[in-house]
């Protein structure tokens, strides 16, 4: 992780989603002084049956970004309908938040997800990140999302391959206590979504590139901008 400030733009389709993803490598960006904009496009309630909580998700989302010292910029699209709308509102929502933030890194869902939302986040990342004169979005990196990610069909065009890794072993503990506020959607071991998997997940990426603990990334796209010396 640089020590230069970097400006940061978390883009996710509901709440909770960026401390299943990169809760650790976040924690390491507030560390390092960054800049951080988390954007939730879903309310991740309003489509459920019973006991539909969007202010409550509001609230606990506001808490994580204020532990974070992240701002939070949250949309209403409703959960799990996301392929109800346009490609290009989402991407609209999306590049007037990265206008206004002028990122440096973006992180979002992989492509291959289950979860439609996710899916249509990313697809709208890409597009609103796309590498057009004056864009100066160096780098878009996908994380892998516990009940989400592993649960698509084993095909090949849906496979996570990480190629990027964080470590996060002096972040984890931090990781699973920020994930109390949003405790009731964590749910009991074995499901992918419990304290345990997600703990895991972590050692298993971390002992995959010899580390204590790790999130995993796949780089979408990569850009460097080098400036000559005068």
């Amino acid at each position: 992780m640089s020590n230069i400030p970097r400006r940061i733009l978390v883009a996710v389709a509901h709440p909770d989603d960026e401390l299943l993803g990169l809760g650790g490598t976040l924690l390491k960006h507030r560390n390092n002084g960054d800049s951080l904009t988390i954007l939730i496009l879903g309310d991740g309630e309003e489509s459920r049956e019973v006991g539909a909580d969007v202010p409550g998700r509001q609230v606990m989302a506001q808490a994580v970004a204020s532990e974070l010292g992240a701002t939070l910029i949250m949309d209403r699209f409703k959960d799990n309908e996301f392929d109800t709308h346009s490609l290009l509102s989402l991407t609209k929502v999306v590049e007037r938040v990265a206008d206004e933030v002028k990122p440096d890194t973006i992180y979002t869902h992989h492509l291959g997800d289950l979860n439609v939302d996710h899916r249509l986040t990313a697809q709208a990342v890409l597009t609103a990140g796309r590498p057009m004169p004056g864009n100066q979005v160096e780098d878009i990196l996908m994380f892998e999302t516990v009940s989400s990610t592993e649960w698509q069909f084993p095909r090949a065009e849906y496979a996570f391959l990480p190629n990027v890794f964080v470590n996060i072993e002096a972040e984890l503990e931090n990781k699973l206590a920020l994930l109390k506020h949003y405790d009731k959607e964590m749910r009991p071991w074995p499901h992918a979504r419990s304290y345990e998997a997600i703990t895991a997940l972590a050692k298993k990426r971390g002992a995959e590139v010899g580390y204590q603990a790790a999130e995993a990334f796949m780089l979408a796209r990569q850009l460097r901008p080098w400036k000559e010396n005068k």
